[in-house]
């Protein structure tokens, strides 16, 4: 008995020095002073040393697109880091292109500003704004997916291409000790510069999802940034256009269809929304009546696991079932997607099949 404690008293003394050591490494060999952050050569910044680059830009207010947050899992807060970024890291490589790496492309989140830094961003993310937005309205439109509808402080407003997203930071909240920012696509007009509608999805022990679906309530006041995204509408063209999304892919598409009926576009343009049962279609009745207001627009929801129960008269299937049988080619054709890898890879593949050039196919795919 004397033994186990006497093993236990050792095993949490040695603990307790390793917990002291690192903090001291922490302090000291981690403590980098103040350094020089350059950007495009022409604005520079005094910044702490020792954080990430996308923290320390955070930091100064100059926000980089980050779907996953800063975990390096997504590849999207790439910069160019012209001196200074140290050598890149394992974890960075499997997002980069070689022409990126020669070019000193970074994950911003993966690179430690460690001392005087020069990098190289876009200039319009200069005009990456944040906002701390009024929860005007939430609903559950199926059982997992809530509809937010923000509105930003009286007298700001956001500018935004229909296709693009903003992030929504998630605050601590109990069993989250940790603030995040997450990547939702704009649903709402361009328009509308004013409110922001997001429909999000939950995903279990999701940091950002829980906190929509568990925590936020109407009258909260919620902090997001933005616009992002290469991913609009290109309206310079008078191509047929098809769309298509599944679960909250649907928000990208809104924006689209919405920017086309306000704008009066007289393009011929099909809707196909994939989803597995009737319950989790959304806005059903909307988009029967953008048929009937709508240029030529056509709305087609195919489902992947109805049963006789269902009842359902529609199409059946995936997606790529429902272009197969209603898309005869591709010619004067562009398309507009947005889903999960999974969906994104097969739509191409069907579409290119179809005859539709790839640089004519965008898409927003997301985990």
């Amino acid at each position: 008995m004397n033994e186990i404690l006497i093993t236990t008293v050792a095993i949490s003394g040695i603990s307790a020095i390793f917990a002291f050591l690192l903090t001291l490494a922490d302090r000291t060999i981690g403590n980098y002073g103040e350094v020089s952050l350059i950007i495009n050569e022409e604005k520079e910044y005094t910044v702490q040393g020792g954080s990430s680059l996308l923290s320390t830009l955070i930091e100064e207010k100059i926000f980089i697109p980050s779907a996953c947050g800063g975990k390096g899992t997504c590849g999207y807060c790439k910069v160019r880091v012209l001196d200074g970024g140290g050598p890149i890291l394992s974890t960075e490589i499997p997002f980069m292109s070689q022409e990126e790496i020669d070019k000193g492309v970074r994950l911003s989140c993966q690179c430690k500003v460690k001392e005087n830094i020069k990098i190289e961003i876009p200039e319009e993310l200069f005009n990456v704004k944040e906002y701390f937005a009024h929860v005007e309205e939430m609903e559950d439109v199926t059982s997992v997916i809530k509809r937010l509808k923000l509105k930003l402080p009286e007298g700001e407003e956001i500018n935004f291409k229909p296709g693009q997203f903003i992030q929504l930071k998630a605050p601590l909240y109990e069993g989250n000790d940790e603030e995040v920012y997450r990547a939702y696509s704009i649903a709402s007009s361009p328009f509308e510069k004013n409110y922001i509608e997001l429909f999000i999805g939950y995903v279990p022990n999701g940091i950002c999802t829980t906190y929509v679906h568990k925590h936020l309530k109407v009258g909260d006041t919620v902090q997001i940034n933005g616009p992002y995204g290469d991913f609009y509408f290109h309206e310079d063209s008078d191509r047929e256009i098809i769309l298509v999304a599944a679960g909250t892919g649907i928000a990208p598409i809104l924006s689209i269809l919405r920017y086309m009926k306000e704008k009066n576009i007289n393009r011929k343009a099909t809707f196909f929304f994939g989803a597995r049962t009737p319950d989790d279609l959304m806005l059903t009745d909307f988009f029967k009546e953008l048929e009937e207001t709508m240029y030529d627009f056509k709305y087609i929801p195919t489902l992947s696991r109805v049963t006789e129960e269902h009842n359902w008269q529609g199409e059946r299937g995936r997606v790529n079932v429902a272009i197969e049988k209603y898309l005869e080619n591709g010619e004067n054709k562009e398309a507009y997607l947005c889903g999960n890898n999974t969906m994104i890879e097969t739509m191409v593949k069907a579409l290119t099949a179809k005859g539709i050039p790839e640089d004519l196919i965008y898409f927003d795919k997301f985990d």
